[in-house]
């Protein structure tokens, strides 16, 4: 499809990943830009199919684009650029925000195949990167996952919560824990469990905004601090994040380990401090947990 060495050297260089299928949706080209993106090496997705499980997109809502409303496969059928934004899947398991367009082809009138052109919505403000800086300084961030630590989380929390005193900023809270991460220690090793806590913190970062924050509160759990959210908004967020990490995996011996979170939810009441309202996000945790975990409560 490709026929001219010019044009593949501009594709193979700019920032944007870009693949182009043909109609029946095989991969004929996959550019640098994808590579980077998405941790697959063009020879490993060539002459694939995008539906053979390799992106896997997913929506906001956890849909799978691949199954079932793929916008490639809408493009080629119909004609019609379309835009959205997804949650691919990377090679290493965790989920990547991306914006994605996909374009058809046509020669002599006739549609041949279609191109995507996605770029990576990761996080990439400087001001974070500086503040992480800042945080390895001061020894205020977790060596394994590069979240902030406990120490940093309680500050930051009791921060928020003056703010809340003196600006009325509503505060949502969530209290989050690897379900049955004992078991995936002691059935593939402390080295795996390692593997499990850096995927999910990949998932984390990719998923809140620059105000909010997700640090390691201990072990396997996390603590999650949303700023300006009424407990509606908090809900979708949380579900969101349990979503996202459901819907993601690490491999160990070429077999898929899929991991699943519960989440207690709620929001800093005025009278609440710090230790109360993460107590009461402790005990919302510990119901999801008792009604079947891979869920949300709120309170």
């Amino acid at each position: 499809m490709i026929n001219s060495s010019v044009y593949k050297n501009i594709l193979d260089n700019v920032f944007e990943g870009v693949y182009f299928v043909d109609k029946k949706r095989k991969i004929l080209y996959w550019n640098k830009g994808a590579e980077r993106i998405t941790g697959y090496l063009a020879k490993d997705v060539t002459n694939s199919f995008c539906f053979d499980n390799i992106l896997n997109h997913v929506d906001v809502s956890g849909n799978e684009l691949c199954l079932n409303g793929c916008p490639l496969h809408a493009t080629i059928e119909d004609k019609k650029i379309r835009k959205a934004f997804v949650y691919l899947s990377h090679k290493n398991g965790h989920r990547v925000p991306v914006t994605i367009q996909t374009i058809p082809i046509e020669e002599n009138n006739k549609i041949i195949g279609a191109v995507e052109v996605f770029r990576d919505e990761s996080k990439k403000d400087s001001t974070i990167v500086k503040d992480m800086e800042v945080l390895r300084e001061l020894s205020l961030y977790d060596q394994l996952t590069n979240l902030p630590n406990r120490r940093y989380t309680n500050n930051f929390l009791r921060s928020r919560k003056n703010e809340q005193l003196l600006l009325n900023i509503p505060i949502g809270i969530l209290f989050i824990d690897i379900d049955n991460f004992k078991d995936i220690n002691d059935l593939y090793g402390h080295d795996v469990g390692d593997e499990v806590l850096e995927m999910i913190a990949k998932v984390f970062t990719n998923t809140v905004r620059s105000t909010d924050l997700i640090g390691r509160f201990g072990g396997e759990e996390f603590i999650g601090v949303f700023c300006g959210v009424k407990q509606d908004i908090l809900n979708i967020i949380a579900e969101k994040i349990r979503m996202l990490v459901e819907k993601s995996y690490i491999l160990k011996d070429n077999k898929r380990i899929s991991i699943t979170i519960s989440i207690g939810a709620t929001m800093i009441k005025k009278n609440d401090t710090v230790k109360d309202a993460l107590k009461r996000a402790d005990k919302l945790l510990l119901t999801s947990k008792k009604s079947g975990k891979n869920r949300i409560t709120t309170g």
